[in-house]
């Protein structure tokens, strides 16, 4: 019993950094399926390539079940946890190209003083050659 209860808070505190990591885990994967949802978007023709408005409900579409989205959250940049920004480029093989950049700041579901006491920012860049 004596052992159990000096374990025990060790126990529950890399249960709740599990829980923790798997919430950051979740949310990168949003990010990037949000960034390749969003690149197939503004790839559909010149006049969406640089569309970043466009791009912008898109990734806010597919990010709708992250805790500090929801749907209180409209647009993107400024002090909103998601940043998105659409550019025509030139291709790797000389093509029209849209790239997407997508920027997401998490929330901690349970902060931990010294560790992760700070969510985290990701940054993922999608470019897809123009369909059109």
């Amino acid at each position: 019993m004596l052992e159990m209860a000096f374990y025990l808070p060790w126990i529950f505190f890399f249960f709740i950094g599990a829980v923790d990591w798997g919430f950051f885990a979740y949310a990168l994967v949003s990010v990037e399926n949000a960034a390749r949802v969003a690149a197939m978007y503004t790839s559909a023709g010149s006049s969406t390539a640089a569309d970043s408005s466009g791009a912008c409900a898109v990734v806010l579409g597919e990010l709708r079940t992250l805790p500090n989205i929801g749907t209180r959250i409209t647009s993107c940049g400024g002090s909103n946890p998601v940043s998105v920004t659409a550019t025509q480029v030139t291709g790797p093989d000389s093509a029209a190209a849209s790239q997407v950049s997508v920027t997401y700041t998490s929330v901690n579901l349970v902060p931990i003083p010294g560790i992760l006491a700070k969510g985290f920012t990701w940054t993922r860049s999608v470019t897809v050659r123009l369909r059109s």
